[in-house]
């Protein structure tokens, strides 16, 4: 199958991307997105005339049938094979904390970063399932790491509260968006071809609320949830306090990247450059709930056809989710009222995916079974 590497020089960058200034970040973002292709149509076409001579009724296996359609179209090819598996998951810290709006404490992000690396959360065991790796990234945790190599890619330590302004400077937005696609370009040149995103960050899906009301146009009561789990009180003021972030920043929605730096965070820049990188490298990637939909959102105002690399997972227990996925024109494909984050629902699709190309090439076609289309 083809996929479209980039040089040693990403994206027109030298391999440091904290050296690049502004427009050099901005130039590589535009080399990025345009670059990104629609899917190949006669690829589709064949992997369902594939799946229609299967001994079974046409479209009957649904779900699995459009996945392995969207992944011969991705691949380009009839014959798509999934190569290698890994969440990619994104680490940051939100000033936003200050004014109350999670039920845990902010240091509670770096002290699950360790558990990633060690293998014991659950984003671990989910993946290990599916025959996948984690790659943890601190893209801008806010505490100090031991050793700290393990911060190389730390954009800053933690947003700005974006209740009193702008989560983070342009510059910083485009660093981290385009740290995340380089994560992703690395981690296709290793051999894997199908991708998922993963997130930590305490407070995150406050920003991630108000990227869904600006990117959707629907309310912030319609699209915040409870997060860690916080009481009737404390999610009013939470709707309080994104409303305030909006009025105060006065995003443009028609410049993703100016919503992305003033009410977004570091980790959900990194994942929506993980995603754009992924739709640029002809990979699928797997979107896990609220914060990775809110990266995805960004992504798809950046280039629209990134959206049709995304493979939906989970029907995440964060009331906005379901109104991003619809925003992109996607639908969660499972519904275990989960809402750990981490990946966790998206890992739970990577059996799913495989599934769905174990029917094209190992069920049994109605001519070499014998069978007759009209015996359904």
């Amino acid at each position: 199958m083809t996929t479209k590497r980039t040089s040693r020089n990403f994206h027109g960058l030298n391999n440091n991307l904290k050296e690049a200034d502004e427009q050099a970040l901005e130039s590589a973002l535009k080399e990025l997105t345009s670059g990104i292709e629609k899917l190949d149509q006669e690829s589709i076409s064949a992997m369902q005339q594939r799946l229609d001579v299967k001994i079974k009724p046409t479209r009957s296996l649904g779900v699995l049938e459009d996945i392995g359609q969207q992944l011969a179209g991705i691949f380009r090819t009839s014959q798509p094979k999934i190569e290698g598996k890994a969440v990619l998951l994104m680490g940051g810290d939100h000033g936003v904390v200050t004014e109350g709006v999670s039920a845990a404490p902010q240091e509670v992000t770096a002290q699950m970063f360790y558990s990633y690396l060690e293998g014991g959360a659950g984003i671990n065991v989910l993946a290990e399932y599916g025959g996948a790796k984690v790659i943890a990234t601190d893209i801008g945790i806010a505490a100090p790491l031991d050793p700290p190599e393990l911060m190389v890619n730390r954009v800053k330590n933690g947003t700005n509260n974006i209740a009193e302004g702008p989560a983070m400077t342009r510059q910083e937005a485009l660093l981290a968006l385009l740290t995340g696609a380089q994560i992703a370009a690395k981690t296709v040149d290793s051999g894997v071809n199908l991708l998922a995103t993963g997130e930590v960050g305490i407070g995150n899906t406050t920003p991630s609320a108000a990227l869904v009301s600006v990117f959707t146009g629907h309310s912030v009561e319609e699209v915040t949830g409870r997060g860690t789990g916080v009481s009737d009180e404390a999610l009013k003021h939470k709707q309080d306090v994104i409303k305030r972030a909006i009025e105060v920043n006065q995003p443009d929605p028609s410049d993703p990247i100016d919503t992305l730096s003033k009410i977004g965070g570091l980790e959900i820049a990194a994942l929506t450059g993980a995603i754009l990188e992924a739709a640029y490298q002809h990979i699928p990637i797997i979107l896990d709930g609220i914060i990775s939909s809110a990266a995805a959102l960004t992504a798809a105002q950046l280039a629209p056809i990134s959206a049709r690399y995304m493979i939906s997972s989970h029907n995440s227990e964060e009331q906005g989710h379901r109104l991003a996925l619809k925003q992109l024109g996607l639908q969660p494909r499972l519904d275990f009222h989960m809402r750990l984050g981490e990946g966790t629902g998206a890992a739970l699709m990577f059996p799913m995916v495989e599934a769905a190309l174990k029917i094209a090439d190992e069920m049994a076609t109605f001519e070499s079974a014998g069978v007759t289309t009209g015996d359904f």
